[in-house]
């Protein structure tokens, strides 16, 4: 099992006063032909409506506490490709999101490149409030 984010519970708290279920900790993609298993840190579900059913998503919470937030970025959106890739295949109904501080989204805001990535890559973001363990925004 990899190492949780410094933020990870924070996060987790943040979902389930929203009223998410938390049913992975952690979402795991296992499937034979890509190898090795891929750890996302959160699984979660919420019922919307009962014609709508089920909102299911997976979420991969980054900490950015590293001297370069960039670099930061960088190694995240590897990941998040990746698991995308592997939550297509295993579960395609299931969304899935990067949880970033909001003291790194505020960062961010002001970098053009980062912002076109973002927006290239379709990234959905969780943007959260660690003091305070809220979510500040969903960016779809």
């Amino acid at each position: 099992m990899a190492a949780k984010d410094f933020y990870h519970d924070k996060l987790k708290n943040a979902l389930i006063k929203e009223g998410w279920l938390i049913t992975h900790d952690p979402y795991i993609i296992d499937i034979p032909e890509m190898r090795p298993r891929q750890e996302i840190d959160l699984g979660a579900e919420k019922i919307i409506a009962a014609e709508r059913g089920v909102d299911k998503i997976a979420v991969e919470v980054k900490s950015f506490l590293n001297a370069s937030l960039v670099y930061d970025f960088h190694h995240a959106l590897g990941q998040f490709m990746l698991y995308l890739i592997g939550l297509e295949i295993k579960e395609p109904n299931r969304h899935l999101y990067l949880a970033i501080p909001l003291f790194a989204y505020n960062y961010f805001e002001s970098m053009r490149l980062i912002q076109l990535g973002i927006e290239k890559y379709q990234v959905k973001l969780i943007i959260f409030d660690h003091d305070n363990e809220t979510i500040e925004s969903w960016i779809n």
